[in-house]
């Protein structure tokens, strides 16, 4: 479920009352974001700090797979009413977003950075998890509690979700940053500040491939 912290953040950019209406009772209209709003992930912090923090993770060899599931990690879960997670990053991300009493983005407009592309419906956006949840397996999560695994891929406080083009998230895949990089090298930075930041919150190994690569990124923000 949203934290406090991320539904009084939420809420106050979208303009909701303390309360929600029952979503029957909202017309669409009312979760269309501001023009003000338009981030489109949580900001990571600066290059310097993701340098500390990627100094500071472990680096060892990938772990096993087995036993990986995406079940393992609920995801999509409900946050309010009928709007799920994706629904809700849709509506963050997007520009002149409407959504049905169901919580579906009906109209609007995303930015995909990954490959610097602008979608118009919302059958072609992806919701990918910036630390993949296969990646984070291999990192570390397979020992995780089914809860702990839960809140990473349903997290809206910290750069671990954004909308992107179906092309681009498929493509990604499950591979770190030293298998795939956005083909925008312009995001870059952002991307590999996202990254590191991720893994250091929750702990999780990098390989040295891996790290090199980040770290490459991360001098793109000079």
């Amino acid at each position: 479920m949203l934290t406090s912290r991320t539904w009084r953040r939420w809420a106050a950019a979208l303009g909701l009352t303390a309360v929600l209406l029952p979503a029957a009772a909202t017309p669409a209209a009312a979760y269309a974001p501001p023009a003000a709003h338009r981030l489109v992930l949580p900001e990571p912090p600066p290059a310097d700090t993701v340098r500390t923090e990627l100094d500071a993770l472990k680096v060892k060899a990938p772990r096993s797979m087995a036993g990986y599931s995406r079940a393992k990690f609920p995801h999509w879960i409900k946050q309010y009413g009928e709007c799920d997670t994706r629904e809700v990053v849709l509506s963050r991300d997007g520009q002149g977003v409407t959504q049905d009493a169901k919580c579906r983005a009906v109209s609007g407009t995303w930015y995909s950075p990954y490959d610097d592309k602008t979608l118009d419906s919302a059958s072609t956006v992806d919701i990918d998890h910036m630390v993949p949840l296969a990646n984070a397996w291999r990192s570390g999560a397979d020992t995780w509690s089914t809860e702990r695994r839960k809140a990473f891929a349903n997290d809206l406080d910290d750069p671990q979700l954004i909308a992107v083009s179906a092309g681009s998230n498929r493509s990604k895949g499950d591979q770190s940053p030293d298998q795939w990089a956005p083909p925008n090298q312009d995001y870059w930075c952002t991307y590999s500040r996202a990254w590191a930041h991720v893994k250091s919150l929750y702990g999780l190994d990098v390989t040295q491939p891996e790290k090199d690569k980040l770290i490459a990124m991360l001098n793109t923000c000079d």
